[in-house]
């Protein structure tokens, strides 16, 4: 009997463990099937999100493609101040700004300077004063020209008794030699700045202030400056009065020197110079750059008859030009540069909306700018063009980030 009871109890042991894993076997195959329903719900639930993101991306595109453009109602406009208008091929006049100054014309003026060194004794005009050619400017003393005029006076007397002589009676020899001698002593004078007056008043045996010589206007003008003292001792060179004629003077203006424009000589400028505007031509042009401004400078002739004009003044200078051939050309107030730094103009493709087209600049031509990009007929803002920017800008911007 006990023998019986044991065997029960061993096969009840047997068999128990492998109901037991029969068990876990079944109940992890139901737990993956259920996950893989579970998977397959989430893929589901996956895809439906990606068509949406999907979806969503179409419509970002749409209202990329949107913001691309600016719509500006009449009000908005006027605020901003656009200005719109047609765009038209043709000749364009339009003019170059230049600063310049006026100058005394350096080929009719005249410094007044002693050839030797003298004292000043007296003046004979004063600053601003008109002079007409001739007219005595200032009284010096030199020790050098009192020696020349005795020269002159020893010499006069020996030629006037050999010419009156003449050559067959005194001979080849003295007479050349008294005629060098007067000839020299008179060039001497002349040198130092006396004229035919003064010699002559040698020639007679009163005279006794030897040394004295006086400088006169060679041309007829204003005095300009007047930089001397009486009683100054003053040396060979040194200038004591500046004579201009300003009936015409100089305008150096004064041009980039990347300028590439031709000016031809008798071109026409407006010179405006403290509230007064006159027409200058032009007369020349350096060949090189001015060292110090380091720009082109292109010199004009001013007529100044009713004397409007003083040397010194500086001036405005506007140079008028025309295009050979119809160009297209907007103000530079209608280019900006786009998101990618390229150079944009907006055109009105309807009223109030605005779209950005890209153009390409040509040649510089006043206050304009040529571009190619755009075709005659289109309305493009002339003003206004940074508003537009802006309203394109903000049309362009998700708050959300999406």
């Amino acid at each position: 009997m006990k023998k019986a009871l044991i065997s029960v109890f061993a096969l009840t042991l047997l068999t128990a463990p492998l109901s037991f894993v029969q068990a876990e076997e079944d109940a992890h195959q139901e737990a993956g099937h259920d996950h893989a329903a579970s998977g397959d719900d989430h893929q589901e639930v996956t895809g439906e999100k990606g068509e949406h993101k999907e979806d969503h991306g179409e419509e970002g595109e749409h209202e990329e493609e949107k913001a691309t453009t600016a719509s500006i109602n009449a009000k908005q406009k006027e605020l901003a101040g656009i200005e719109v208008a047609t765009l038209e091929s043709k000749r364009v006049d339009y003019e170059i700004y230049a600063p310049g100054e006026l100058l005394t014309n350096g080929y009719t003026s005249y410094h007044v300077s002693p050839r030797v060194a003298s004292v000043v004794l007296r003046r004979h005009v004063e600053l601003g004063e008109h002079v007409t050619k001739g007219q005595p400017l200032v009284t010096l003393f030199s020790e050098t020209v009192a020696q020349a005029q005795a020269d002159y006076r020893k010499a006069f007397p020996e030629w006037k008794r050999i010419s009156g002589l003449g050559r067959s009676v005194v001979g080849d020899q003295r007479f050349n030699t008294a005629k060098a001698n007067i000839e020299a002593a008179r060039a001497t004078l002349l040198a130092y700045g006396l004229n035919d007056d003064d010699i002559g008043a040698l020639k007679a045996s009163g005279v006794d202030s030897l040394g004295e010589y006086m400088l006169r206007a060679r041309v007829d003008g204003a005095v300009l400056t007047d930089e001397f003292e009486q009683g100054q001792r003053v040396e060979a060179g040194q200038p004591l009065v500046t004579l201009a004629d300003e009936s015409e003077l100089w305008v150096e203006a004064h041009l980039p020197a990347s300028s590439d424009i031709v000016l031809e000589k008798g071109a026409e400028a407006e010179v405006r110079a403290a509230g007064r505007v006159g027409v200058a031509t032009v007369s020349q042009e350096a060949h090189t750059i001015d060292p110090v401004t380091r720009t082109r400078i292109v010199r004009l002739e001013l007529d100044n008859p009713e004397d409007r004009f003083h040397p010194g003044m500086f001036a405005d200078v506007y140079f008028r030009f025309k295009t050979s051939e119809p160009v297209l050309a907007v103000p530079e107030t209608a280019l900006m540069r786009g998101a990618d730094g390229d150079w944009t103009v907006y055109v009105e493709e309807a009223e109030g909306e605005y779209e950005p087209v890209e153009v390409e600049l040509g040649r510089s031509i006043g206050g304009l700018r040529e571009v190619s990009g755009l075709a005659a007929g289109q309305r493009v803002v002339l003003r206004g063009a940074f508003f537009v920017a802006s309203e394109i800008a903000k049309g362009g911007f998700d708050p959300h980030n999406h």
